[in-house]
């Protein structure tokens, strides 16, 4: 691979992590199976490709899609905590929903932001390459998103919101209110991935429709490999792992389309993501097993 296509791999795998992080607080804080982030990082990039294109600050088109992904999550979360839809079925639906409201925000399949200024314009010194610095401040947004999350989830509020996806009925007993943990969890999540979503059109150089496809299974990768490298009970060392994980997946996928002796092509992407989340599930596995016999024989 070349230099250029490294530093590519790695500014995907910066975004993504955003992405996985809230992957992470639905699934594995909350226990709540969110496929909304499909819809909620199209949102994001539609959002903030569509103002900068009327005009407005790239920095206040990027809040606006957080509040966008933000809202969105909410809704999800609303469906099936005030409205008793399967938590499952209440993502599928504004899933399905966020599809024609993001054609709407847009008018059109496509925004682009070619000839606009976006954040890393805006920011980018003389003297350093954009290939270069767009992964740099990406990393300031990923380490600055790890440090806040991190200190939520030890406020009193984060332990509520960790209480209710460990055990609803017994936080319930201890005085939480469950309902609005989900809701705001839920709101978080999808707004990180809004985020991802808004950095992501402002490095791609624009906004599409179908930009949102397979995140999901994208953003459960990066948590799965990343669990799998770095095995951790302590959030800390969690959210560094999935953010390790989406990086790491995003270089095993640029290694295997940029290896010609293995002869995969960009349509091989889904194949690539399928063995890769395959491996993750199952060397762990099979580690343990290893380790028990080792114990047994002992």
């Amino acid at each position: 691979m070349s230099l250029y296509t490294l530093w590519g791999a790695l500014e995907i795998g910066l975004i993504f992590s955003l992405v996985a992080l809230g992957v992470l607080i639905s699934f594995r804080i909350l226990t709540f199976p969110d496929l909304t982030v499909d819809g909620s990082f199209p949102l994001g990039g539609a959002v903030a490709a569509t103002m900068i294109a009327a005009g407005y600050d790239p920095f206040l088109s990027t809040g606006v899609a957080i509040l966008a992904g933000a809202l969105a999550g909410f809704i999800t979360a609303w469906l099936n905590v005030r409205l008793k839809i399967m938590d499952l079925l209440s993502s599928i639906l504004v899933m399905i929903a966020l599809y024609s409201i993001n054609l709407r925000v847009m008018g059109k399949p496509n925004v682009p932001l070619i000839n606009e200024p976006t954040i890393f314009s805006m920011l980018q010194p003389t003297w350093i390459p954009d290939y270069v610095e767009r992964p740099l401040v990406l990393l300031v947004v990923v380490i600055a998103a790890k440090l806040l999350l991190d200190w939520f989830f030890s406020s009193e509020v984060g332990l509520a919101m960790r209480a209710t996806g460990a055990n609803a009925r017994m936080a319930r007993a201890q005085g939480i209110a469950t309902g609005t943990a989900t809701l705001a969890g839920m709101a978080l999540a999808n707004a990180l991935v809004a985020l991802g979503g808004a950095l992501f059109a402002q490095t791609q150089g624009g906004a599409d429709i179908s930009m949102g496809i397979g995140t999901i299974v994208i953003g459960l990768a990066a948590v799965i490999i990343g669990e799998s490298i770095l095995p951790a009970r302590r959030l800390v060392w969690t959210t560094l792992a999935v953010i390790l994980g989406a990086i790491l997946y995003r270089f095993f996928i640029a290694l295997a389309l940029n290896s010609d002796f293995i002869g995969l092509q960009a349509q091989d992407l889904n194949l690539v993501t399928a063995v890769l989340v395959m491996l993750a599930l199952v060397l762990p596995m099979g580690k343990r097993k290893l380790q028990m016999r080792r114990n047994g024989g002992n």
